[in-house]
């Protein structure tokens, strides 16, 4: 009778999971444009007796015994989306479910973690004696690293001492995240006729300091990120063909990995350049948690692996140790025709609560 039950309950998880996905690919939630995916969220809660707080487009609730003299484990993960790219030839805001997958915008990224970490905190929720409180943070603006998302609201959320980030891992554990940082650059040079020699000339000396960084090593290597890697993402001078430009501007995609903070991987970018750079910012930074921290050993526990992201999230912007776990594939994210796998949902409610039940 016991596994019947059981059984009956992860049935019940895995719809009401497919249920609210099917309802959140319907809505555009495009970033800064999330409120009526955030009001479907707080809908969802409220069907289940459980009371949200909001922030902006950021829906965060806690469980029902909540303690404050607890420390927090926070489930967290995002409800905007890119915008369709043009090679899709399905409606990305239809939910089109065929032969075990469901298909739609934010079906993998990162839908699936959302409404399997929903369903893990439903289960969670009532229990008594946990050594840690349990808060779900369901946040916006993920897609364009905004400021009015997690890095907002963090500050508003009660003792959080471990995070668990939910984004398409295959459920397997990243305990290192890379940073990110863009670089803007500018090298100088003498304008003038192209009829007429310039040994000064800007787009030339741009290409040969180009060449150089993007021929350096950096010293350190990450045992689980590798190394940093730097590429070139845009270039642009001149407008005439007969004229040689006063400057040549260029745009560094930086992956900075656990070694380095941001601010000593533009520095030592700089130290190697002779152009004039300029960070965007230096506030994405990469992210580690070490092999032995009690949620990793859980993960391990029940035959997850380890690896280290080279995509970036909102773990980037959480200041607190995290780990990023989720259902779905990374490489399906932002591709034509996203879908998630149901059996992927299943399974990722399943883990999320077989990790948390040796934690909390």
């Amino acid at each position: 009778m016991q596994e019947l039950k059981s059984v009956y309950r992860k049935n019940e998880l895995l719809n009401n999971a497919v249920e609210l996905l099917k309802k959140l690919i319907e809505i555009p939630s495009f970033s800064k444009d999330e409120y009526n995916t955030s009001v479907e969220i707080e809908s969802f809660f409220k069907r289940h007796q459980i009371p949200t707080n909001r922030f902006k487009n950021n829906i965060w609730a806690v469980n029902k015994h909540f303690d404050e003299t607890k420390p927090s484990v926070l489930l967290n993960t995002h409800h905007d989306t890119v915008k369709p790219n043009k090679a899709y030839t399905l409606d990305p805001f239809l939910a089109i479910e065929q032969e075990d997958k469901l298909y739609g915008l934010g079906s993998n990224d990162a839908g699936a973690s959302l409404v399997s970490m929903a369903q893990a905190f439903l289960h969670f929720y009532e229990k008594e004696s946990l050594k840690f409180n349990l808060i779900i943070a369901l946040t916006a603006e993920e897609e364009i690293s905004g400021v009015d998302g997690i890095e907002a609201l963090f500050p508003q959320l009660p003792n959080v001492e471990f995070a668990v980030v939910g984004e398409p891992t295959q459920m397997n554990l990243a305990i290192a995240e890379k940073g990110l940082l863009v670089i803007d650059g500018e090298m100088k040079g003498t304008p003038s006729h192209a009829a007429h020699p310039n040994t000064d000339n800007s787009i030339v000396k741009c290409l040969e300091d180009l060449q150089t960084i993007l021929n350096f090593k950096f010293p350190k290597v990450s045992d689980y990120l590798g190394e940093v890697k730097i590429t070139l993402s845009g270039i642009h001078a001149g407008i005439q063909h007969n004229v040689v430009p006063e400057a040549c501007h260029f745009t560094l995609d930086v992956r900075v990995t656990d070694e380095y903070t941001n601010k000593e991987a533009f520095e030592i970018i700089q130290s190697q350049m002779k152009s004039t750079l300029t960070a965007r910012s230096l506030r994405l930074n990469s992210s580690k948690i070490r092999l032995d921290h009690p949620f990793v050993q859980a993960g391990l526990s029940i035959g997850r692996t380890t690896y280290g992201s080279p995509t970036s999230s909102d773990q980037a912007i959480i200041p607190c140790t995290s780990v990023k776990l989720g259902p779905g594939d990374s490489r399906r994210s932002h591709t034509a025709d996203e879908f998630i796998e149901i059996h992927e949902i299943e399974e990722g409610i399943d883990i999320y609560i077989r990790i948390l039940e040796k934690v909390l």
